[in-house]
């Protein structure tokens, strides 16, 4: 049987998972797969903290590029996170011709286009399975299993603090600064969560799957992002009273005249569509093929485990690549401007939207409403006044919620800015997308 030796940088959470994997799997790994994988060495620059896994001597190390540079290792696994020593590492690793597995989404998405090209270049593979929904083998179904279907769509619920955060607002009507202060003490938001609520971390993911889905490039930087940051427990309960919860969605989908709409906002979604029951720290993501219609892949987005295996899974699989001798090319991403696409501009999307404006006297305000909306060319759907809080009472203003029907993002805006100018609201309206 072949050997493949495999090295790893970054022994964290996850990298001391894989080790573990590797080494109590290495029977069944043999087994089902035909392939020797031999975790050669591991470094770190912490090599003396207990990370509950027994470590055969001689495999921790502390220098990330000496482990690049050994002869006796064909597979470079990165899962130090971020762009800086971890892009040297891919880099020369790649430049050594040496295959790569990383679970590095910030890496990918902005440097992902170089490491690509170069890895084709090299003739090596650089798998990324573990980058996005840990577990979740959505990375795979979109390379290989779903690769007969044009991809209309896909929509993602990708980060596990804002899903659970935004559950346990939903279900035990708790403020946000209130639960997010509990997610940090749970270890389910960093000290510092600006990546998460704020949409970082999501729209990194869902610049991975449009290129993936779509076979291009997609800029980071042009993105569509709004986090959760402050949303206010008002229009949860609104929400929940018209039959819908709200989720921070990731969406890429294909729009007319060969445009992507790549977007990260807080969304309205049915709670009887399939991801309106996804709750607490899972993820989910629902693919919508041309042959295969929708499909959903479902579960822990994060966690040593579940992220590991996916990890693993990649190792093996680029493990019987070398073992071979055919390592398969790492497809090159074209740019936007390339590849015939062209990003759909935010004020040109079209959705669904929620309103929540505040009046000092709702009767008769919704047909005046109606009349600036529609002279934008927005049409409502519903209109309904809700009940307001003691001091929204106080204030004198009582919540109106419209429900549009599909609308551009730049009209409707448009629309709430007359209303906003004609004095008859508190403050600018809130919106809101909806699925």
């Amino acid at each position: 049987m072949k050997e493949v030796g495999v090295g790893i940088v970054g022994f964290g959470t996850v990298g001391a998972g894989v080790v573990e994997g590797l080494l109590t799997g290495a029977a069944l790994i043999s087994r089902r797969c035909g392939v020797s994988v031999q975790l050669r060495a591991v470094a770190d620059l912490d090599i003396t903290t207990d990370r509950g896994v027994s470590v055969p001597a001689g495999i921790l190390g502390t220098d990330a590029l000496a482990l690049v540079a050994r002869e006796d290792i064909q597979v470079v696994v990165e899962l130090i996170g971020g762009t800086g020593i971890a892009y040297t590492v891919v880099k020369q690793a790649l430049e050594a011709g040496k295959s790569v597995v990383t679970a590095n989404k910030k890496l990918l998405a902005e440097r992902g286009a170089e490491l690509f090209a170069l890895a084709r270049e090299r003739g090596v593979d650089l798998y990324f399975g573990a980058s996005v929904g840990g577990g979740i083998p959505i990375i795979r179904a979109l390379r290989d299993g779903l690769v007969a279907n044009d991809i209309r769509a896909v929509y993602g619920i990708l980060n596990g603090t804002c899903n659970y955060i935004l559950t346990r607002m939903a279900r035990e009507g708790s403020a946000f600064d209130e639960v997010l202060a509990d997610a940090q003490r749970l270890g389910y938001a960093e000290a510092n969560p600006s990546l998460d609520i704020d949409g970082f971390d999501t729209a990194h993911k869902i610049s991975i799957l449009a290129s993936l889905a779509y076979g291009v490039s997609v800029p980071l930087n042009e993105v569509t992002v709004q986090g959760i940051r402050g949303l206010s427990l008002v229009d949860v309960r609104y929400a929940d009273e018209l039959g819908y919860v709200i989720k921070l969605l990731a969406v890429c989908r294909e729009c007319a005249g060969k445009r992507l709409e790549v977007r990260v906002n807080p969304t309205l979604v049915p709670k009887t569509h399939m991801l309106g029951s996804v709750s607490d720290v899972f993820n989910a993501v629902l693919v919508d093929g041309s042959m295969t219609g929708d499909t959903l892949y479902y579960g822990r987005g994060a966690g040593r485990a579940a992220t590991a295996s996916a990890v693993i899974s990649d190792i093996v699989s680029v493990a019987r690549h070398v073992a071979a001798g055919l390592p398969r090319e790492a497809e090159p991403l074209p740019s936007i401007e390339a590849s015939g696409y062209a990003l759909q501009k935010p004020e040109d999307c079209v959705s669904r939207f929620y309103i929540r404006l505040m009046v000092r006297e709702a009767c008769g305000m919704v047909g005046r409403f109606a009349t600036i909306l529609g002279n934008h060319g927005v049409s409502i759907f519903a209109a309904s006044q809700h009940a307001a809080t003691e001091a929204q009472c106080e204030a004198g203003y009582v919540p109106v919620i419209i429900l549009t029907q599909p609308a551009r993002a730049g009209d409707l805006q448009a629309a709430l800015q007359e209303i906003t100018e004609q004095g008859i609201v508190q403050s600018m309206p809130l919106s809101m997308c909806m699925l």
